[in-house]
C-alpha cells in the first residue's frame, strides 16, 4: 500500500475536535492486540471512511484518553504511528490534525500500490524484519538514481574493502550510534555477521586454534567457527555475561573470542563493565582478539544504547562487527566490520583471497538511505512498531500461560526468551512447541556444555501483532497441556 507522506502545513490554530466517533469492537479492530494498536486501527477506520475530513483537528491526547479509557502513552504511540503512515500530521504549538492527503487506499482505490509483503514464515521466526513503505520508495529511488548515473566503478574489480562512499557514512553512523570513532580505511564490508567472522579468523587464527564462545550462544557462529577448522571452546554465561576465568581455565592458549556483550544472544544480558574490562585485560595479556557481534543494538526500548566494547577499547583489540540486514532487511546481504588498524592489511588479503571484493551496485544506495536521514527515519520509526510487538508477546505469553512460563521483557533486541521452571524436563518445551505449531528454537538449542534450560527463543520483528499474540496463545495452551501431561506421567 503506497503512503504518501503529508508535507502541506497544517493551519497555525484550529478549533480542536472535543469527540470522535470511535468504535473499537468493529471487524477491523483486532482483538487482544495492544491498546494503542486497536485505537490506531479505529481511528484509521474513522478517517479512511471520512468521519472526519483532511486537515481536521483530531482531540488532544488527554482528552482521547478521557474518551476511550485507555492510558495516554496508548493515545500517543497511536498519534504517532498515524503520522508515521502518513494518515496524520502534526506542528508544535497547534496539535494533530488529519493528513490534507491521506494514504491512496482511502482516495485512490484503482490506483497501483507499493505492497511490502510480510516475511513467508510464521510467527516467532528469527531473522524477520519490516522496512517502512517511505524507506523502500526512497531506496528505489536512490537505486534508480545509482543506475542512471552507471559509472566505471561497476566495471572493474574494486577494493576488497568496498566503496569507500558507504565506509565513510558507516564511520559516521557509528561514532553517533555506537560511540566509535574509526576511520573509513578501518571498515571492510561483508555480505553478514559470519561472512565477517570467516574472513577475519583467517587472517588472524591457525587451523585447530581455540575461539571462545558464549554458552549458550549464537549456533550459527559455532557452526562457522567449526566450519572454518578452528575449535569452538564453549564458555559458560551468567547475569553479567561471558565467564572470562572461565574461558582462560577452559582454553588458556586462545587468540580469539566471539561476544555479543550489548545483548547476549540468547538471554539478553548486557556484560557488566567489570567483566567487559576483565575480557579486555585478557586480550591486551594474551595478544588475542575480541570479535563483538553487535547485531541489534540500534533496537533499545528502553534508554539509550550502551557503548561498544569497541568504543571503550578504542579498536585496539576488538574487531567490530554489524550488519544492516536488521536494520534495512536481509536479502541486502550488506555487514560490515571495522577492525584495529594493525589488523587492516592482513585482513585486506585474506578478502581479496577469499571472494576479491563486494558487490558495488547496492552500495551507493546504502550510503544515500545513510547519508540522507533515511536510515535513521526507517530506524525511529520500526523501533515503535517492534516495541509495541515486544510488548504485546510477553503480555500474552505471560497472562495466558499462566504463570508455566516466565517472560522477561527485554530492553533491546528483536527476541524475547521464555523459560519454564529450571526444574522442568526438556521435553516438556520440546512438545509444546511442537503441539502449537510454533517457529522459533528452543532455548536448550542453543547450549553447547552448560546445563540447558527449558524455554523458547521467539522472535518479534516483523510479524504483524495479531499473528504474534494468536500464536502466543496457542504456545501458552500447549506449554500449560505438555506440563500437566509430564506431571501425569511422573504420578
Amino acid at each position: 500500500m503506497q503512503k504518501i507522506p503529508t508535507n502541506s502545513p497544517v493551519p497555525a490554530k484550529s478549533p480542536t475536535k472535543a469527540e470522535l466517533p470511535l468504535d473499537l469492537t468493529g471487524a477491523h479492530i483486532t482483538p487482544g492486540a495492544s491498546a494503542a494498536h486497536r485505537l490506531y486501527q479505529a481511528l484509521c477506520e474513522i478517517i479512511v471512511s471520512g468521519l472526519v475530513k483532511p486537515g481536521e483537528a483530531l482531540p488532544p491526547s488527554r482528552t482521547l484518553a478521557r474518551q476511550t479509557g485507555f492510558r495516554r502513552n496508548a493515545v500517543i504511540i497511536a498519534y504517532e504511528r498515524l503520522i508515521a503512515d502518513g494518515f496524520a500530521a502534526a506542528t508544535v504549538g497547534s496539535g494533530t490534525f488529519v493528513a490534507k492527503r491521506i494514504p491512496a487506499r482511502a482516495t485512490e482505490p484503482n490506483k497501483p500500490k507499493i505492497v511490502v509483503e510480510a516475511p513467508k514464515q510464521g510467527a516467532f521466526s528469527l531473522g524477520c524484519t519490516h522496512i517502512d513503505e517511505r524507506a523502500v520508495q526512497r531506496f528505489r529511488a536512490f537505486v534508480g538514481r545509482r543506475m542512471r548515473a552507471f559509472g566505471a566503478e561497476h566495471l572493474h574489480y574494486g577494493d576488497p574493502r568496498g566503496s569507500r562512499e558507504l565506509r565513510a557514512a558507516i564511520t559516521d553512523h557509528l561514532l553517533s550510534a555506537r560511540g566509535l570513532r574509526c576511520d573509513p580505511d578501518q571498515i571492510m564490508l561483508t555480505s553478514g555477521t559470519l561472512h565477517a567472522l570467516r574472513i577475519v579468523l583467517g587472517a588472524i587464527l591457525k587451523p585447530n586454534d581455540p575461539v571462545w564462545c558464549e554458552d549458550p550462544g549464537y549456533p550459527a557462529a559455532r557452526n562457522t567457527i567449526a566450519h572454518c577448522g578452528y575449535r569452538a571452546v564453549p564458555v559458560p554465561v551468567d547475569e553479567h555475561g561471558l565467564r572470562v576465568a572461565r574461558g582462560r581455565t577452559a582454553a588458556p592458549s586462545a587468540r580469539a573470542a566471539y561476544v555479543t556483550p550489548s545483548h547476549q544472544f540468547p538471554l539478553g544480558v548486557q556484560m557488566s563493565m567489570p567483566r567487559r574490562l576483565e575480557l579486555l585485560d585478557w586480550a591486551r595479556q594474551a595478544g588475542a582478539f575480541v570479535l563483538e557481534d553487535d547485531y541489534d543494538s540500534e533496537f533499545r526500548y528502553d534508554g539509550a544504547p550502551l557503548m561498544s566494547l569497541a568504543g571503550i577499547d578504542h579498536l585496539q583489540r576488538v574487531i567490530y562487527m554489524g550488519t544492516f540486514a536488521k536494520t534495512l532487511f536481509p536479502g541486502l546481504r550488506i555487514g560490515y566490520c571495522a577492525l584495529p588498524e594493525r589488523l587492516i592489511a592482513n585482513v585486506t588479503a585474506a578478502r581479496a583471497a577469499l571472494d576479491r571484493f563486494p558487490g558495488t551496485l547496492m552500495e551507493g544506495a546504502v550510503a544515500d538511505m545513510l547519508n540522507s536521514g533515511a536510515f535513521a527515519a526507517n530506524l525511529k520509526r520500526v523501533r515503535k512498531l517492534y516495541r509495541e510487538a515486544r510488548d504485546a508477546l510477553a503480555e500474552t505469553l505471560a497472562a495466558a500461560s499462566g504463570g508455566a512460563l516466565s517472560v522477561p521483557v527485554p530492553s533491546q533486541g528483536l527476541h524475547l526468551v521464555a523459560r519454564f521452571d529450571p526444574a522442568v524436563d526438556l521435553s516438556v518445551a520440546a512438545e509444546a512447541k511442537q503441539a502449537a505449531g510454533a517457529e522459533g528454537w528452543l532455548l536448550a538449542d542453543t547450549y553447547s556444555r552448560a546445563p540447558s534450560l527449558p524455554g523458547f527463543v521467539l522472535g518479534f520483528s516483523g510479524h504483524a501483532v495479531p499473528q504474534l499474540v494468536a500464536s502466543a496463545e496457542r504456545l501458552a495452551r500447549a506449554s500449560r497441556t505438555a506440563l500437566r501431561a509430564r506431571s501425569a506421567r511422573r504420578a
